[in-house]
């Protein structure tokens, strides 16, 4: 087990696929109800594929470590009951957030969780790696020591309890204003697992306004998960192989890459199918590859190297 350090920010995994989930304000009064609750007086909280977003969030303000487990696996029922005990007596200063990965398996698959139990800190958004495996107690404090020291150096020392505020610097910014009607709309059909009626929403809110870009981001992200809804990667990437030119089946592993945080090979996958196809084949390959580099973002130097090559390809 290694020593956490500021630089494992951005580290082994990547969740920026869930950057536009709905977000938990800062005061906890406003938080869902399943996140206010305190167990045991102090913070732990049983999260899914579809209410991770406000988590994500949260941790802008106090560092969660995530707890990915499942009901048959023998050393998660050894070390959750551990996490819960130190996190309870730091009072709300951690915050414990619970993933069952037989339930949730979009979650498992953007955290790799290819071995259980499997712990993961996030501090201001960013996956921070802790440990694999049922670890002592003493271990644990020692590592989240560390944790709250490196979230300390990435201003993130709030503290959330069922009765309190979360600790906030005095040069806090003020809360964000109300989202739209219809963004709140699709958020709240995201909080639900209904993702057609989040699609719909955000479809609306563009019809309304075609430069509305965080609800193009957002129908983006939308139709991601509900794409990979059900998707098993063994039998994905078999199909794919068996049939390097069927774009569905090439569609279906470039999505679970880009869920998977594997954006480079999602995106190479693409452009080797766009590459390979008759000019009359290519379009569904070029949107999809459009809609995927929104998702990601334009800054992102992985996007600018991918358009590149697809403009070579084109010209």
């Amino acid at each position: 087990m290694s020593d956490i350090s500021a630089s494992a920010l951005r580290g082994a995994v990547d969740l920026s696929s869930l950057r536009n989930r709905p977000a938990t304000p800062a005061n906890p009064e406003s938080a869902p109800a399943d996140v206010r609750d305190p167990v045991q007086g102090g913070f732990v909280v049983d999260v899914t594929d579809a209410t991770f977003g406000p988590i994500l969030e949260l941790s802008r303000t106090v560092p969660v470590v995530v707890d990915l487990w499942a009901e048959w696996c023998g050393p998660c029922k050894q070390l959750s009951p551990i996490l819960e005990k130190v996190v309870t007596e730091l009072g709300g200063r951690i915050v414990l957030a619970k993933v069952d990965v037989d339930a949730n398996p979009q979650l498992a698959q953007s955290f790799r969780a290819q071995s259980i139990p499997m712990v993961v800190a996030l501090i201001a958004g960013q996956p921070v790696p802790m440990f694999t495996g049922a670890v002592p107690e003493e271990q644990v404090r020692q590592v989240f020591d560390q944790l709250l020291q490196v979230a300390a150096q990435n201003g993130v020392t709030g503290s959330v309890g069922g009765d309190q505020q979360p600790a906030a610097d005095a040069d806090e910014e003020p809360q964000e204003p109300p989202l739209p009607p219809l963004h709140a709309e699709a958020f709240a059909a995201i909080e639900q697992g209904d993702f057609a009626a989040a699609i719909s929403a955000y479809e609306k809110a563009l019809a309304e306004n075609p430069r509305d870009e965080d609800a193009r981001a957002g129908l983006g992200q939308v139709r991601l998960l509900d794409r990979v809804q059900g998707l098993d990667l063994q039998e994905a990437r078999a199909a794919a192989a068996a049939d390097p030119r069927d774009i569905q089946a090439q569609f279906a592993v470039a999505d679970l890459d880009i869920s998977g945080g594997h954006v480079d090979d999602a995106f190479g996958r693409l452009l080797d199918l766009f590459a390979v196809l008759p000019s009359e084949e290519r379009v569904p390959v070029r949107e999809r590859l459009v809609e995927l580099f929104g998702l990601i973002g334009a800054d992102d130097p992985r996007v600018a190297a991918a358009r590149n090559r697809l403009s070579s390809l084109l010209f």
